[in-house]
């Protein structure tokens, strides 16, 4: 295997980048989706193109790691990050394709305001990749994503309250949990994302 022994790979940065601003893509194909009357199987199948294109960045960020001898920060930290952006992924593609697989129509309210709150935190997320390089003006970044995190987690207790209500039947109520549930750890694998951030922006001052 050829080592790279070059002081700083810049590919790095740009894989990172590429990756945060598939997600961003994701998440405004998730607003669409979960808007009534949209063409969901057309959206997502975009949606699994983008999971497809974040595998293929995610792959090349590992492929590097085993070719360098020396990388811009910490290599357990580089694999954690594709891996966190890897998982946002995963999540948003897959409440995608249980809205289509189980057919549901008509989605609460609340679902509206998780997706807003992941397009949100892929906006800050995709914004504060090429920050890296420096490693400066990063802490308003993760300081917001988990705020918004937080938010999440109060709207995904509203959803299930609502779900376990009585509004719905029971197999509607199973449906929707998964849904709402991988919503819910996307947002919570954003959170993870900015927390390896700030762990390399300590290490690295």
């Amino acid at each position: 295997m050829r080592l790279r022994l070059t002081p700083s790979e810049d590919s790095y940065y740009d894989l990172f980048a590429d990756s945060a601003n598939n997600l961003v893509t994701a998440s405004r194909l998730l607003v669409e989706i979960i808007s009534e009357g949209s063409d969901r199987e057309a959206l997502a199948e975009k949606m699994r193109a983008c999971e497809h294109a974040g595998d293929e960045r995610t792959h090349a960020i590992m492929n590097r790691l085993n070719e360098s001898f020396i990388t811009p920060f910490d290599r357990e930290d580089i694999y954690r990050l594709a891996a966190n952006l890897d998982d946002v992924m995963d999540c948003m593609e897959a409440a995608a394709d249980l809205i289509v697989l189980y057919q549901i129509e008509h989605l609460p309210k609340e679902v509206v305001r998780q997706v807003e709150v992941l397009e949100r935190a892929a906006e800050l997320t995709a914004e504060a990749m090429p920050r890296l390089r420096s490693m400066k003006n990063l802490n308003e970044y993760w300081i917001e994503v988990n705020r918004l995190e937080n938010q999440a987690d109060q709207v995904y207790r509203r959803l299930l309250a609502r779900l376990f209500g009585g509004e719905y039947d029971a197999l509607t109520v199973l449906k929707m949990k998964e849904v709402i549930d991988q919503l819910e750890e996307a947002a919570d694998a954003f959170e993870h994302v900015a927390n390896t951030i700030e762990s390399i922006a300590v290490k690295e001052s």
